[in-house]
């Protein structure tokens, strides 16, 4: 989690605008070792060296890539939530890049990506029936960090047909759950139940009369 960090502002762009920079440009290398790469795959022999040092580009480019784009993607979005969230956002893209990482290389070696990817398929759909609860929270954490109801720290009520109403104080909020204290302690809330939830203020005032709402 050292890559998210909350220290001076104007330090923490520098540091993301570079972040950011570096690994498009790893990532450009990347893409053009791969199609290099393949290209060589399939000529003569005397090519061999070649792709070997095509191999090598992709996979320090790559690398870089995967580092930096991570890590700037976890210091955008643990500065706007949480530095819990900005590491889990981190983990993520670094398996994700991993594996975009991997398939290029066997791409350059010459094995058929097209059968890995029917394997991927078919291992992928299994792997989301199996765990569709948890992929339900992560793409309802997506969508609370943009569409952004309540910040950490705010008093919100939330209305649900499965918590009924609650006055709550937001405490954190993860790629999984988003953590509150009630009256009675601390609550842990799965993401996809609060994105289902209507959610508002527990004090707010009454709209002037004519306003919608009223």
């Amino acid at each position: 989690m050292g890559g998210v960090t909350r220290g001076n502002p104007l330090e923490h762009h520098h540091r993301v605008v570079r972040d950011w920079a570096v690994g498009a440009i790893a990532g450009l290398v990347s893409m053009a070792a791969v199609g290099v790469g393949r290209h060589l795959a399939h000529t003569h022999a005397r090519a061999a060296w070649l792709t070997a040092l095509a191999t090598l580009v992709l996979v320090v480019a790559g690398v870089y890539a995967v580092r930096h784009l991570a890590r700037a993607a976890g210091r955008t979005i643990g500065r706007r939530t949480s530095l819990g969230t900005g590491a889990a956002v981190r983990l993520v893209m670094t398996g994700i890049g991993v594996v975009v990482l991997v398939f290029g290389l066997l791409g350059v070696l010459g094995v058929s990506i097209q059968r890995l990817l029917i394997g991927a398929g078919v291992t992928g759909v299994i792997v989301g029936i199996a765990a569709q609860q948890s992929l339900a929270n992560v793409f309802a954490a997506i969508v609370l960090l943009f569409a952004r109801p309540f910040v950490v720290g705010e008093r919100i009520r939330i209305r649900s047909g499965v918590l009924g109403v609650l006055d709550v104080t937001v405490l954190g909020a993860g790629l999984t759950y988003v953590t509150v204290r009630t009256d009675d302690g601390i609550l842990k809330v799965p993401n996809s139940v609060m994105l289902a939830s209507g959610i508002g203020r527990p004090d707010a005032p009454p709209p002037p009369p004519g306003e919608p709402g009223a």
